[in-house]
């Protein structure tokens, strides 16, 4: 089963769709780990993608920051779609499955608390993976790619399909694809259409 993974899209909407293009016919299955959209620029056209896709989605930093006590002008504008608004609200911070026969965990920040924190990915944390009872962990919020197994835990960090802010990176964004039975992960990325004019 193959798996497309992405992550911190910040409402760039021409990027969402084109890895979602790319993804169609080729995943099986697509996670999002959360960032959809930025603070409280919310975005009915990823948020619909998502939702369209049953994909799996958990809430990262900038979706709680809308649904909290400072997001309520910005929840009461008539420009948010209340079904994707409903779609939002509804989602998880941590989601635990089975998928491809793998145990999941997909969380937006540190699968450990405190669960805010940026875990890069030569973090010592990762260390403790043991600890956390899956086969796949998957996480956004750095923009950082990772592909690092430890023990029997395989952690995916699918970079940002939104927001190319890594200098060593250029303009590009980009996504994962995780193969559940051979346990390889490809990165791919691209251009950043924002960025590019286009």
């Amino acid at each position: 089963m193959k798996l497309g993974v992405l992550a911190d899209a910040h409402g760039n909407v021409e990027a969402f769709d084109r890895a979602l293009g790319e993804l169609t016919g080729e995943a099986d299955a697509l996670l999002v780990a959360g960032d959809a959209f930025s603070d409280h620029r919310f975005s009915n056209d990823i948020v619909r993608a998502i939702r369209e896709a049953d994909a799996l989605y958990v809430l990262g930093n900038h979706e709680l920051t809308f649904l909290g006590p400072g997001g309520v002008r910005a929840r009461e504008s008539p420009r948010v779609s209340r079904t994707e608004l409903a779609h939002v609200a509804e989602a998880p911070t941590e989601l635990r499955c089975t998928i491809g026969g793998l145990r999941l965990l997909m969380v937006h920040g540190s699968p450990f608390p405190p669960y805010g924190r940026y875990l890069d990915p030569d973090s010592p944390e990762f260390e403790r993976a043991g600890e956390l009872d899956a086969d796949l962990v998957v996480l956004g919020h750095t923009h950082l790619p990772m592909a690092r197994r430890v023990g029997s835990t395989l952690i995916v960090n699918p970079g940002s399909v939104g927001m190319s802010d890594q200098p060593a990176r250029g303009d590009d964004v980009g996504y994962a694809i995780v193969d559940t039975d051979s346990g390889e992960v490809a990165f791919r990325s691209f251009a950043n259409p924002r960025r590019a004019g286009g």
